[in-house]
């Protein structure tokens, strides 16, 4: 049947059906090596239309994938036919029954939110992978998910209490677990039936440890336990059967937990000491070495690892329980055990640091996507797992294996289990590829094969392990396998190529490299020299691209930790709004296949158009992937040598606007107030009518400055502070600039100014006019770098201008010796004052402050500093994660004020609205202030002006 002619079937069955090529390329790939291209994706929002969607498939032939949230790392959730994606509608938690201690869900419910509907009742999911804030309850029956607390609250199918849906013959079932039903499908008739024919084999095969995850976990069909086909379906990958719905299991939420971090010589002794754990009941005990928190600092710096106790490997053990006393005493005794092993320990007590180490783990998969030598690390033998007490032994052997195929690894995860998460540097770009894939995960497989383990621990084994299963299972048990989904999916339609008649491990894999040279016409051609260093990733955008290892942390809501990433995913749950989508997209593109290799291929400008340019991802995603400056790059690559968008010249010039307004104060005020009354002249500048147009300060600040005699920087200036005035401040808010000088004489600096004015370039950058930029950054770096070179603090007033400077300078000017001097000496206001020896912050005590720290604030300089200097100073502080949704040019532009708003109605306007009587709301960013004017009537105010005397009288 043609494609089209199915499309047509779905809509008429009243299905929502994208097949556009933006769509299908950014569900072509899930968080694992492959991509495999769909003929459509389907939304549904109920039972009904995913099996009238099923109908349709079986009845002629196309292939069915169910997707949750998509961040399966062995390529269980992509497809050839039709992908359905229950994350966007079919998401529901339907009931919460606090007395029998259920919940009935949507299997596209992330657990998260099954966290939050459980929590009032102080019940949880038990079993919490570490994509717990993005994964579906239906992807973690499709894998049986097990996550960190396994040891506390077991795997998925130990908290499965009843599943709906159908087979893949059609077949509607209503299953409970533990419960043979008497009036079962002829499917599950004949499941029990099979399993009948082989106890005894399937006694001594399956279930022999608790994380034997791999291939179809036959021993629930014995009568000894109870044929549980509910239970047999979990971890069976979308193969046998389509759920609708679930009923799961909740356990009370303990009271009081405890953190025990246990430091040992390397991680296989760290694996050694796994099991005597065990003894003192924890709930968790997760293993990682330094490999790992060597890649976190090399990002982030020294202070995003928390202390932890000596060692090169440590086990993250938590205990918990409803007595503080006894948890307690349980936590010192796991610390104080000497037949452990462990060379140091330490108690952690504090929550904020507890919830830091835990992030580390939980991190795990994106952190290990740069190798320890620095190379891009890929998944593939994901999370192996072998009896606990076999696990050093394993880890030994296993790094020995890697070294043998000159590979690095970062191995982490369960040890308490006996089950180990890995990334491998493999070399996806040399020619060899295939065969140097092929002959590690064969000897790999061998290794685990030979400890009794199992190629999968919890993630099931997709399209990267299902190929090497009969290293595992003998002839016997591959029957067993193939006989069931003979019986429930008899025309191989559900996720074929996976755990039956797999598909080559090293087929449709997703290369992050070229398919061919060049490209289509100038702007594809990818001998053309990038603008942007690419430093991190050697110079190679295709690889820059292929960071995005698909974890999905951008579909999550990270703003309860005060994260930014993914606000425009957030504001329109669109997959090709995520940070993930927009790297697929890329990819296609940079492959040249699905999408044009060409950078001005529609589906690249559509990926990227609500891309907000908050850099949230450059610190909030694990793999430290920067969309932005890809945005920028491909903005510039596109309209080099071209006619711009009318608002690249209207608000990416916007600096220069305002130099030439600044000559003629009055007369540009009087014309800024009319072009804000009159929305054609808005229109014509590409600015949503809907927006204001702020007006230029009666006096910018370097008039006041030369009336106030602010000096230039001489070398002998005693104790100077360089303070670097940006555009915006200087032209909207000289006021700012002025609290900023008051604040750094009563820090004891002298502030004095650059020699020349100059500007960073910020509206360029994010306008792709990257050749302007430089010529820009040039001048200001020649203007500071006098003062920098002689150790001068250069202070930035505007923490999206300091970001430039701190971060995308040297990008732009790589060959700039210049340029790395000034970068290292730009500095944040409360960077400077917690340095600063004597200094005592204003008493801000019973002061209420609302903070929306910036994100390029967030991602590039981090809010640290200002949250501690805030706690110095004894203010209140509620921190409010996200974005403004204003973001520089971003909300100005026509088109994009609907989701500008939508950003900033889901955490800062809220928060505005809660405020209380004489509340501060502290917003650094021009933009932020703007956003909080135009949407709230609010005003904010900056930290210099929080901290100002003068202000606060």
């Amino acid at each position: 049947m043609l494609p089209m002619t199915l499309l047509a079937d779905l809509r008429a069955a009243g299905l929502e059906v994208r097949d556009d090529t933006t769509t299908r390329a950014a569900y072509s790939a899930d968080a694992s090596l492959y991509r495999v291209l769909p003929v459509a994706v389907v939304f549904p929002r109920s039972a009904e239309e995913i099996a009238a969607a099923h109908a349709t498939a079986r009845a002629e032939g196309i292939p069915l994938t169910m997707r949750g949230a998509g961040t399966s790392v062995a390529g269980n959730a992509v497809g050839p036919g039709i992908v359905l994606d229950l994350s966007r509608h079919y998401a529901r938690v339907l009931e919460v029954d606090a007395e029998a201690r259920t919940a009935r869900v949507q299997p596209g419910v992330v657990q998260e939110q099954l966290q939050r509907a459980a929590a009032p009742h102080g019940l949880r999911f038990g079993p919490d992978p570490s994509t717990s804030t993005r994964c579906t309850i239906g992807g973690m029956i499709g894998n049986n998910a097990c996550g960190s607390r396994s040891l506390g609250y077991g795997r998925t199918v130990d908290n499965v209490v009843a599943l709906r849906g159908f087979f893949g013959t059609g077949s509607e079932f209503a299953l409970t677990s533990s419960v043979v039903e008497p009036a079962a499908t002829p499917e599950a008739a004949g499941l029990r039936d099979l399993a009948g024919t082989e106890l005894a084999h399937i006694r001594t095969q399956f279930g022999r440890f608790g994380r034997q995850v791999s291939g179809y976990s036959m021993e629930h069909l014995l009568p000894e336990r109870e044929r549980d086909v509910a239970r047999f379906l979990v971890g069976s990958e979308g193969t046998l059967a389509v759920l609708t719905e679930a009923t799961v299991r909740l356990v009370p939420d303990p009271a009081h937990r405890r953190m025990i971090v246990l430091g040992f010589p390397d991680i296989a002794a760290a694996g050694d000491a796994a099991p005597a754990v065990l003894a003192h009941r924890p709930t968790a005990c997760e293993g990682l070495d330094a490999r790992l928190t060597d890649v976190l600092r090399a990002r982030r710096g020294d202070g995003a690892v928390p202390d932890l106790p000596g060692g090169g490997a440590w086990l993250f053990v938590e205990v918990s329980g409803d007595d503080l006393a006894e948890v307690e005493a349980r936590a010192t005794a796991v610390a104080a055990d000497s037949s452990l092993g462990a060379i140091d320990s330490r108690v952690v007590t504090s929550p904020a640091e507890t919830a830091a180490l835990w992030r580390i783990r939980a991190d795990g998969a994106g952190l290990a996507g740069r190798s320890p030598a620095g190379r891009p690390a890929w998944p593939g033998l994901e999370d192996a797992a072998v009896p606990p007490d076999q696990l050093g032994s394993y880890l030994r052997d296993f790094d020995a294996l890697v070294a043998d195929h000159g590979l690095t690894s970062a191995p982490f995860g369960h040890f308490g289990d006996g089950c180990m998460h890995v990334r491998l540097d493999l070399p996806l770009q040399r020619p060899d590829a295939r065969n140097v894939l092929r002959s590690f995960m064969i000897d790999a497989a061998k290794l685990v094969g030979s400890y009794g383990g199992s190629l999968s621990g919890e993630h099931g084994d997709g399209r990267a392990r299902s190929e090497l299963l009969p290293h595992m299972y003998d002839a016997k048990s591959l029957a067993l396998f193939g006989a069931a989904k003979q019986l429930c999916d008899p025309d191989n339609l559900l996720n074929p190529g996976v755990l039956v008649e797999p598909a080559p491990l090293d087929a449709d894999l997703r290369f992050p490299a070229p398919a061919a040279p060049g490209g289509r016409g100038d702007r594809g051609d990818r001998s053309a020299p990038l603008a942007l260093a690419w430093a991190a990733d050697g110079g190679d955008f295709s690889q820059a691209v292929h960071r995005c290892t698909g974890v999905g942390k951008c579909r999550a809501d990270n703003t309860g930790s005060g994260g930014v990433m993914c606000p425009s995913y957030g504001a329109t749950r669109e997959e090709k709004d995520s940070t993930r989508g927009r790297s697929r997209v890329l990819q296609e593109m940079i492959n040249g296949s699905v999408v044009q290799a060409d950078w001005a291929a529609p589906e690249v400008h559509e990926a990227l158009d609500l891309c907000l340019s908050c850099k949230g991802c450059l610190s909030d995603c694990p793999t430290g992937i920067d969309m932005a400056s890809m945005k920028s790059e491909v903005l510039h690559q596109t309209y080099r040598g071209r006619r711009r968008p009318i608002s690249h010249y209207s608000l990416g010039r916007l600096p220069q606007w305002l130099r030439l307004a600044g000559r003629t104060p009055r007369l540009s005020r009087a014309a800024m107030r009319v072009a804000d009354r009159v929305g054609v002249f808005k229109t014509a500048g590409g600015v949503d009518a809907r927006r204001s147009i702020p007006v230029i300060a009666p006096v910018s600040f370097a008039r006041w400055a030369a009336g106030a005699g602010l000096p230039p920087y001489t070398p002998e200036v005693e104790r100077p502070a360089l303070l670097w005035v940006d555009t915006f401040t200087d032209s909207f808010t000289p006021e700012v600039g002025e609290a900023m000088v008051r604040v750094l004489r009563d820090a004891g600096y002298q502030p004095v100014l650059p020699p020349a004015r100059g500007c960073c370039g910020l509206t360029l950058i994010s306008t792709g006019q990257l050749d302007a930029a430089k010529s820009t950054l040039h001048k200001l770096v020649s203007t500071l770098a006098p003062a920098a070179r002689a150790g001068a603090p250069i202070v930035g007033v505007e923490p999206s201008c300091t970001a430039v400077l701190r971060h995308d300078l040297t990008e732009l000017l790589p060959d700039d010796p210049d340029a790395a001097v000034v970068s290292a000496a730009t500095v944040t206001l409360a960077e400077l004052l917690q340095r600063t020896d004597g200094w005592t912050p204003p008493d801000l005590t019973g002061t209420r402050v609302i903070a929306q720290p910036h994100c390029h604030h967030h991602a590039v300089m981090s809010w640290d500093a200002d949250a501690a200097l805030l706690g110095r100073a004894g203010a209140e502080v509620r921190r409010i994660g996200g974005c403004c949704g204003l973001a520089g040019n971003f909300g100005v532009e026509r088109g994009h004020y609907d989701v500008s708003v939508a950003v900033a109605e889901t955490n800062l306007l809220p928060a505005v609205r809660d405020a209380r009587p004489g509340d501060v709301i502290l917003a650094d960013g021009f933009s932020c202030r703007t956003q909080l004017r135009d949407l709230a009537g609010a005003d904010g105010i900056h930290l210099a002006q929080l901290l100002d005397g003068q202000h606060r009288a």
